[in-house]
């Protein structure tokens, strides 16, 4: 009858028959107030009737380092009614005697506060743990499920460590650039196909901001790809196909000739160890942790070609998109040009054409904007410039003697020139020689309107001069007393 009544129980439970819920309970529950050197301390959150989706950190402990999660789940089918409980246990490892206090905390499970008091712990020198070398006997009467609903003779399933088949990389699309080049890098997890060890992310953006620090070249411009969240796509290397998770991403632009060095770092995963023998009710895995490291990565910086700007010009590949509101005008009248440079490259850095100073023409200072677009590994965009000017001479304008831009191309290894084509006709009288009425005269006419335009006859004044006589005298006087003197 006690074997008929589990089995029933059991096809209850995977039929979901006669369902029941129950509803949420959170509870913390903390571990011994002893635990020795060679014992773990533990805190368990439990949720009944409710999967675990979520939970904030657990605490910290002085005398205590934390090793690692664990879970649990649990369900009972009373009169066919159906509850469950499931569990997190955080496990610390003491690391010397002494006694300590866990402060009160507070952890959000599901979107729910739940709180603890704490507790004082004492932690004491290692205990000896007494081997059990007594094999279980078979018995021919005992109930098979026993074992299945954690009866007599169960016991914690032993846990195991599955080898990994994923590695951590930093990788660039070019090893070798010119400076001002850009190229890309990129900071993933790789995943096998093959792989068969559970692996979870853990505060990647927490881990990342420090791994970042030591990333980051002091000696490039960054264009950051902003990864917000973590996709995996599918890539082939080396005939083996994998699962790329990326964490990071941006392309360099390197400013001066030093090598571009990446250092190895370090990356925090979640690895589970897995069941050696799972049970249909129990733990089928332990977490844990591993840390996986980049190998070094050094790009190297060529010069650029001589050249008279190449200390000026940018890197990359680039064209010209130019627009003009008319091609006739009359002297005195505006005209409207605009210079976009669109392309590859360091969008950011791009000098503004220099403009060649000139009386048959006035141009002034541009309005300036820019575009940049980073996705796809590439950064691309475009600056614009949109110009006025206003043509003091008749006649033909090459708008290409005025406005040009210098880069080099590192594809095809050679400096290149963005000019204008545009031709503007201009018509009309010469307005070289006329005068601006909005010059400002100075100060001498400013006191015109307030000096009195009265005559006054000319009268000479001797004064400066009867002044100057006296203190000659009295000079030469002094003079020649203190020759005599002597």
């Amino acid at each position: 009858m006690r074997k008929s009544s589990r089995i029933l129980a059991l096809l209850l439970l995977v039929l979901g028959f006669q369902q029941v819920s129950f509803g949420q309970e959170i509870s913390i529950e903390l571990g011994k107030s002893e635990v020795a050197l060679n014992e773990l301390f533990t805190i368990t959150i439990t949720v009944q009737n409710e999967n675990i989706k979520s939970y904030t950190n657990f605490p910290e402990i002085q005398g205590f380092a934390k090793r690692g999660t664990s879970s649990s789940s649990k369900t009972n089918i009373i009169n066919g009614q159906i509850s469950s409980t499931q569990s997190i246990i955080q496990r610390y490892l003491p690391l010397e005697e002494g006694t300590y206090t866990l402060d009160p905390f507070s952890i959000d499970v599901n979107g729910t506060t739940v709180s603890s008091q704490g507790k004082t712990v004492k932690i004491v020198a290692a205990v000896d743990r007494p081997q059990n070398s007594r094999r279980r006997r078979f018995d021919p009467f005992a109930d098979p499920f026993d074992d299945l609903f954690g009866g007599k003779g169960s016991s914690e399933p032993e846990f195991v460590d599955v080898k990994e088949d994923a590695f951590l990389a930093l990788t660039t699309d070019k090893d070798e650039v010119y400076v001002g080049e850009g190229f890309t890098t990129t900071f993933a997890f790789y995943v096998a196909d093959a792989n068969r060890a559970p692996l979870q992310f853990h505060e990647a953006g927490k881990q990342l901001s420090t791994v970042l620090k030591e990333l980051r070249p002091e000696n490039c411009w960054e264009e950051n790809f902003n990864i917000e969240n973590i996709y995996g796509e599918r890539v082939n290397l080396g005939g083996k196909t994998y699962t790329r998770y990326k964490i990071y991403q941006a392309t360099y632009y390197p400013l001066n000739l030093e090598p571009v060095v990446f250092p190895s770092v370090p990356f925090e995963m979640i690895k589970y160890r897995v069941a050696r023998s799972p049970s249909f009710f129990g733990r089928d895995r332990q977490e844990d942790f591993k840390t996986f490291h980049t190998k070094e990565k050094t790009v190297k910086v060529r010069p650029l070609p001589a050249h008279p700007l190449k200390d000026m010009v940018a890197v990359g590949e680039f064209e010209l998109d130019e627009k003009i509101n008319k091609i006739e005008v009359e002297t005195g009248e505006s005209f409207e040009y605009s210079f976009n440079i669109i392309g590859e490259g360091n969008i950011s850095g791009i000098n503004d054409p220099i403009i060649p100073e000139t009386k048959a023409m006035d141009i002034y200072p541009p309005n300036i904007s820019q575009d940049v677009n980073r996705g796809g590994g590439r950064v691309t965009g475009a600056k614009n410039y949109n110009y006025f000017g206003i043509p003091n001479e008749p006649g033909q304008y090459d708008l290409k003697d005025y406005f040009s831009w210098v880069y080099f191309d590192p594809v095809r290894e050679k400096y290149d020139t963005l000019s204008a084509t545009v031709k503007l006709n201009v018509t009309g009288e010469s307005k070289k020689n006329i005068s601006i009425s909005s010059t400002d005269l100075g100060s001498f006419y400013d006191k015109i309107d307030a000096t009195s335009n009265e005559l006054r006859p000319l009268e000479d004044d001797n004064t400066p001069l009867i002044i100057a006589n006296i203190l000659i005298f009295a000079m030469l006087a002094a003079a020649g007393y203190l020759v005599f003197k002597k």
